[in-house]
C-alpha cells in the first residue's frame, strides 16, 4: 500500500535536524542551499493514512503571495528555505484537501541541475516551478511531487498581482510558483492550473502568443485564450497563453516553467514540450519558457 505524505517541516541547523528525527520525521536528502550558502537546509515529511494526506504544495518569496494561503487554510512552515543567504526568503505551505481535484501525494524528490530535472519528467511526477535558491546564486533546485494516481491538467488560468489567489485556491487550484514577470519591472503575473485524474476531461495542447500573427493563428485554430497578459505592466511584448480541449494529441499530465537556460534542449530530449517563446519577450526580465508533458 502507498505511503501518504502527511506533514513537512523544514531544518535550518543541525540542532533542528536532531529534533525532527525524534519526533519521526524523515528527511529528503538533499540540501536545499547547495551552492548558495553556509547553512544546510533539508525538507522532512512523515507519512501516514489517507485521510490525513497532503494534496497540494506551494511557495512564496513575496508577502503578497501568502494572503490567498492563509485566507484559505494553508499550513505554513516557517522557516525560510534561502536562511544564510541574500536570496529571496522563501517558505513552503501545504493544503490537506479533499475536492474532486485534490489527490494525495506520496513521494518527493528534488533535482539539483538541468539534466537531472529533466528526467524526473516521468508519469504522476509534477514539478514546483520555485527555485529554491531563489535569487541566491546557487544551483537550481526543484521540489518534484509524486502523487498516487495519475493527473491531467484539465483548467488552466493566470493571474495579475494575485488578485482573486484565495479564490482559484478556493476552487481547487495550483499556482505555477514563478513569476512569469521575473525582473522585468511589471505586474507579478502567475499561472494556475486544475487537475483531475479522468483523462478525458484533460487539456491537449498549450501555445504561446508573442504577437499578432499568432493571435490570429490560434484564434482559427480553435485556441482558447486566458485573458491575463503574461507580460502585464512591463514595456514588453504582449504574450498570451493558448489551450485546447480537442487537439488530437495526448492529455497534458504537467505544465511548469523554467528558467535555467540549460534546461531547455534537454527537456525536448526527455520528451517535454518546450514552447520555445519567451514569456518576458522584449523586455529586461529573465527569459523564461512554458513547457509541459
Amino acid at each position: 500500500m502507498p505511503q501518504y505524505i502527511t506533514d513537512l517541516d523544514v531544518s535550518v541547523n543541525t540542532g533542528e535536524e536532531s529534533q525532527l528525527l525524534k519526533k519521526g520525521f524523515t528527511k529528503v536528502p538533499v540540501d536545499l542551499n547547495s551552492g548558495s550558502g553556509k547553512n544546510s537546509i533539508f525538507l522532512w515529511y512523515k507519512t501516514g493514512d489517507k485521510l490525513q494526506a497532503i494534496t497540494r504544495i506551494q511557495f512564496t518569496f513575496d508577502n503578497e503571495m501568502n494572503k490567498g494561503l492563509n485566507a484559505e487554510g494553508y499550513y505554513k512552515v516557517d522557516k525560510n528555505l534561502n536562511t544564510g543567504t541574500r536570496g529571496c526568503p522563501i517558505y513552503l505551505w501545504f493544503f490537506k484537501g479533499s475536492t474532486p481535484y485534490d489527490v494525495p501525494i506520496v513521494e518527493l524528490s528534488f533535482s539539483t541541475n538541468a539534466a537531472n530535472d529533466a528526467k524526473k519528467a516521468q508519469p504522476l511526477w509534477e514539478r514546483s516551478a520555485c527555485d529554491m535558491n531563489r535569487r541566491a546564486k546557487g544551483n537550481f533546485i526543484y521540489l518534484w511531487m509524486k502523487r498516487e494516481h495519475q493527473t491531467y491538467i484539465c483548467d488552466i488560468t493566470a493571474t495579475a498581482d494575485n488578485a482573486g489567489d484565495a479564490v482559484l485556491l478556493q476552487q481547487g487550484y495550483i499556482r505555477v510558483d514563478e513569476d512569469t514577470n521575473r525582473d522585468a519591472h511589471g505586474a507579478f503575473v502567475f499561472i494556475w492550473y486544475r487537475q483531475t485524474t479522468d483523462s478525458q476531461k484533460a487539456i491537449k495542447d498549450l501555445q504561446v502568443s508573442t504577437d499578432e500573427e499568432s493571435i490570429e493563428r490560434y484564434q482559427n485554430q480553435g485556441y482558447k485564450q486566458v485573458e491575463t497578459n503574461l507580460n502585464k505592466g512591463t514595456k514588453g511584448t504582449p504574450v498570451y497563453l493558448w489551450y485546447k480541449t480537442s487537439e488530437c494529441k495526448d492529455p497534458i499530465k504537467m505544465v511548469t516553467v523554467i528558467l535555467d537556460p540549460d534546461a531547455p534542449h534537454l527537456y525536448t530530449k526527455a520528451g517535454v514540450e518546450v514552447i520555445e517563446k519567451n514569456l518576458n519577450e522584449k523586455n529586461s526580465g529573465f527569459k523564461e519558457y512554458l513547457c509541459f508533458q
